[in-house]
């Protein structure tokens, strides 16, 4: 390490095995860095493409410490890894972007308890812990409204519409008997999201933003320029840069956002690592959000984030839709990315293709 920097050969801890991490360990082998995955499943696509890989449950003490010996630094790959994980690993390793960022992410009414901290815009809502609260909640709240899990779910899962009429108990019961949250349905003309880097030295740099068109809950395309006026751009950089300072994050964090038709930029929900949204930079951009989280955590200066093309279009290859990869990797336009997953199921993210419009 010289001056905080860690130089070319050290070892990067990656705390999740997904493609996220895979993707991040691929731009750190460009940089001269080493990768070593912590991760319980049987399947790693992350440790593919690593130097190193514990396969062990997060709670394993002494795996984690034997991980901490072996590297410089740790981050994580998804935002469901155990808050209790990153803070053992923290006493013995630099975690960045850090256990709070974490915490705040993995329950959705601390999220918007942060994000209106920060002065922030959400879309209204309430908390249940039971049936009763469930039904108080809708009413305070109008219909529709969409009642979510408040820890874990995504891609739509752990989610239920609630229109006038609907069945709340039943609603309750499918949804596990658990904590929710309430939103109200925002008027919104189109989905986006910031994201932002922030390095060691607090400079913070926000990549171009993109417009994102979901389908059956999972985000399908994400173009960049997504067509915004200056003004909206603004706002969503402005929430963007002030959430990563109130964390003092160092590392990359997307939050998601719903422009709303009164021209209000929302804040709807966070991911501190890299985001699906923002895989069109690989390819797109000058430098990738997985590089920028790279440089970061490891006190390198943030690189430029300028686009590559006039426009670029990143598409979500979802289950069998990966089957026709021969095809799109023949195409001039087309830029393909495969996770190394085995088996393709409804709803699984096998890959995604940028497509660059010059």
């Amino acid at each position: 390490m010289s001056g905080g920097v860690l130089v070319p050969g050290s070892t990067i801890g990656i705390l999740g095995g997904g493609q996220l991490g895979r993707m991040t360990a691929l731009a750190a082998a460009n940089l001269g860095y080493r990768c070593h995955i912590f991760a319980p499943e049987a399947e790693s696509p992350a440790a593919l493409v690593s130097a190193d890989w514990t396969r062990a449950a997060y709670d394993d003490h002494a795996a984690l410490r034997a991980f901490a010996s072996k590297i410089d630094v740790a981050t994580y790959e998804f935002e469901n890894v155990p808050v209790a994980c990153a803070a053992f690993l923290e006493q013995l390793a630099p975690v960045r972007p850090g256990t709070e960022p974490l915490r705040v992410a993995q329950h959705r009414a601390r999220e918007k308890a942060f994000f209106e901290g920060i002065d922030v815009p959400v879309a209204p809502y309430a908390v249940a812990g039971n049936e009763a609260e469930l039904i108080a909640a809708a009413k305070h709240v109008g219909l529709p409204a969409i009642a979510k899990t408040a820890t874990e779910g995504y891609d739509g899962k752990g989610q239920a519409r609630l229109e006038a009429g609907t069945d709340l108990p039943a609603v309750w019961a499918a949804l596990g008997g658990r904590e929710l949250i309430v939103e109200g349905v925002v008027d919104f003309t189109a989905e986006a999201s910031v994201i932002v880097a922030r390095g060691m030295d607090g400079v913070t740099r926000c990549f171009p933003i993109g417009r994102n068109v979901h389908r059956g809950g999972i985000l399908h395309t994400t173009t960049v320029p997504g067509g915004f006026d200056d003004k909206l751009l603004r706002q969503a950089e402005v929430i963007g840069r002030r959430a990563a300072e109130a964390f003092g994050l160092v590392g990359v964090l997307c939050i998601e956002l719903f422009i709303g038709r009164d021209g209000r930029v929302l804040a709807n929900e966070m991911a501190p690592r890299p985001h699906n949204s923002g895989h069109w930079t690989q390819d797109g951009c000058v430098t990738s959000q997985f590089e920028q989280l790279v440089r970061a955590i490891c006190g390198l200066p943030l690189g430029p984030v300028g686009l590559r093309a006039r426009q670029v279009v990143m598409t979500n290859l979802i289950g069998d839709e990966a089957a026709d990869w021969l095809r799109i990797a023949g195409a001039s336009d087309a830029k393909l990315h495969l996770y190394g997953k085995r088996q393709a199921r409804p709803g699984r993210k096998m890959g995604h293709v940028n497509r660059l419009v010059t």
